[in-house]
């Protein structure tokens, strides 16, 4: 419940010794509204959390607008600090939290103590003290990393306090940089956003006299705001790395991020300018019932013991399936600092190429996928450059004999929340059902990728070991942009990666642990899926479209898979 005369006592104690300080608790009680604010909670007392916030601001008949472009730059999954202007001081983070819920439910806001009073908002809010410096703000920041590590989003107004009347307009004060520590402790994006809205001519002029008495005018602001609509103006995210960019103080980068958030409402005024690069937020998934009816006119190859599909699917341009693919992809490859940048990682040779989906039928939720390029076809109708390898590597010509049995393989991924499931496995499943059912396929063929986050000693190691260990004695391809170890790494790996496959991949495994990194998941499966020789790293080059990630271009003769991997992969799916 809300309670005026108790707030006032905590803060100032002797306040109803003070001449008339009862009596203007009296007034104040009237001023906030309390009898009415209390007698609406105890109505509405069943109700809990986002039950109790729609409650509320239907009460009030208080509503907002987002446009389209604001609306997708929300991130639907995954951590992110939201930071916003506060020009109304409660309902405006009220609708905000609404609006962040209506795109994700795992959101929380950071709370100011009288909406923290309230009850049953106390699963929604944060509750701190305007995020400055106190003793008690060590367990309360405790808990925002919590949340963030647990991949939420946290909602916090810098400023602390409701925006006031300033020469330049309705302005924020100065913003606190503990949300900055916050996004620093937890390598989170910064998602910025502009308020539109404003209080009533006299709060200003009140909080103009006495600042704290236009404090307690909020409550009573509320009720002004019946049948009232706010706008929010959301920004492309900032991701965290490019704020770390920026070797200044975290009081200028306070500053600077208010300017940035403040031009959102002027679309005139250049963002760009600013020291912060942003990127695309990621697309929001598609209906998982879009989903399960789009894969109906895929091909069926077969189905796991644990109850997953896998599917050949042919691209179509409005397919649900073909853009969630889309938006997997990119998260996967950014959840290891790769992908393009965009919303969507879809580009133009998915039309001519075939999907492997593994699809999760409990959960209605596309797992993984691979792509498949049947060469023959696409030389056919495009020539060699409607190959997707050929943007990578310049082909030469005496790789073009493989070319009319291979199968160019590339994009697969897994999602992030199926990783260490076995899922890369099933799609495996998946590649030898559909080799089974088209025998003349003699040859996978196309990249594989090494993401940059790696260091660059780690990166030069693992690329001197395999062009070391199945290095191409044929000229078959080169580099567009050629990664080449230093002269120290290539004398380094003739020395120690030339013999024994086990033993030289023990060795470099010791290197790598010296950087915190192992060799990647698929250089590791295709260097093993093969006998001696069945397994070639072409070339390497570096992909400036996918975060300057390296591509390893290999070329796998399926004649020489091993037995054992013969007998798993190459046998009906719904073996084990």
């Amino acid at each position: 419940m809300l309670n005026i005369e108790q707030t006032i006592l905590e803060k100032y104690p002797d306040f109803n010794q003070k001449p008339g300080g009862k009596q203007l608790i009296k007034f104040l009680k009237k001023l906030t509204y309390e009898n009415e604010i209390n007698q609406f909670i105890e109505e509405n007392k069943h109700l809990r959390g986002f039950a109790f916030l729609d409650k509320s601001l239907e009460h009030y008949n208080f509503t907002y607008q987002v446009n389209n472009r604001s609306f997708n730059n929300v991130p639907a999954e995954g951590r992110v600090v939201i930071v916003a202007n506060h020009p109304i001081g409660s309902l405006d983070g009220l609708a905000l939290l609404k609006f962040i819920r209506s795109i994700r439910p795992d959101v929380r806001i950071v709370a100011n103590e009288m909406l923290a009073n309230v009850d049953p908002f106390q699963s929604l809010f944060l509750t701190v003290d305007n995020m400055s410096d106190k003793a008690n703000h060590k367990e309360l920041f405790k808990t925002m990393i919590k949340a963030l590590e647990n991949e939420e989003a946290v909602i916090i107004f810098p400023a602390g306090e409701v925006s006031r009347i300033r020469p330049n307009g309705v302005r924020d004060g100065k913003w606190k940089n503990g949300f900055l520590k916050l996004a620093k402790k937890t390598q989170s994006p910064i998602l910025p956003i502009y308020i539109d809205a404003r209080n009533s001519a006299l709060f200003y002029g009140l909080s103009t006299l006495y600042k704290p008495l236009g404090t307690l005018m909020l409550v009573k602001e509320m009720f002004n705001k019946n049948d009232q609509q706010i706008a929010f103006h959301v920004g492309p995210m900032i991701p965290w790395k490019s704020v770390a960019k920026c070797d200044w103080p975290l009081t200028k980068i306070a500053k600077l991020l208010r300017k940035h958030v403040y031009r959102l409402n002027h679309p005139g005024k250049a963002i760009a300018k600013l020291p912060f690069e942003t990127e695309n937020t990621i697309a929001h998934p598609v209906n998982r019932k879009a989903l399960k009816k789009d894969l109906k006119n895929g091909e069926l190859l077969g189905q796991t013991v644990d109850g997953k599909k896998i599917f050949l699917f042919d691209y179509d341009a409005d397919s649900p399936v073909m853009r969630e693919i889309g938006r997997l992809r990119e998260l996967t490859f950014r959840t290891v600092e790769e992908g393009t940048g965009d919303a969507f990682d879809l580009d133009k040779y998915d039309a001519d190429y075939r999907h492997l989906v593994l699809w999760d039928e409990e959960d209605l939720e596309i797992v993984g996928a691979y792509r498949i390029g049947e060469c023959q076809k696409i030389i056919e109708k495009n020539g060699m450059d409607g190959l997707y390898t050929s943007t990578l590597f310049d082909l030469k010509p005496d790789i073009e004999p493989y070319l009319p049995n291979a199968l160019e393989m590339g994009r697969s991924f897994v999602q992030p929340r199926y990783w260490g499931k076995r899922s890369l496995d099933y799609l495996w499943y998946g590649i030898g059902a559909y080799v089974m059912r088209h025998p003349e396929t003699k040859y996978f063929f196309g990249p594989v990728s090494l993401s940059d986050a790696y260091p660059l000693r780690a990166k030069e190691l693992i690329v001197a070991f395999f062009q070391t260990q199945m290095g191409s004695h044929q000229d078959l391809a080169v580099g567009k942009r050629p990664f080449v170890p230093s002269p120290d790494i290539i004398e380094l790996a003739e020395k120690e990666f030339s013999g024994d496959y086990k033993e030289s991949y023990k060795k470099l495994n010791s290197l790598l642990t010296e950087f915190g990194v192992k060799v990647p998941t698929l250089f590791k499966q295709y260097a093993e899926l093969c006998e001696p020789g069945g397994c070639r790293f072409i070339d390497f080059s570096v992909d400036p479209d996918f975060n300057d990630c390296i591509d390893s271009l290999i070329l796998v003769e399926i004649d020489k898979i091993v037995p054992k991997k013969r007998e798993r992969y190459l046998t009906p799916v719904t073996s084990d």
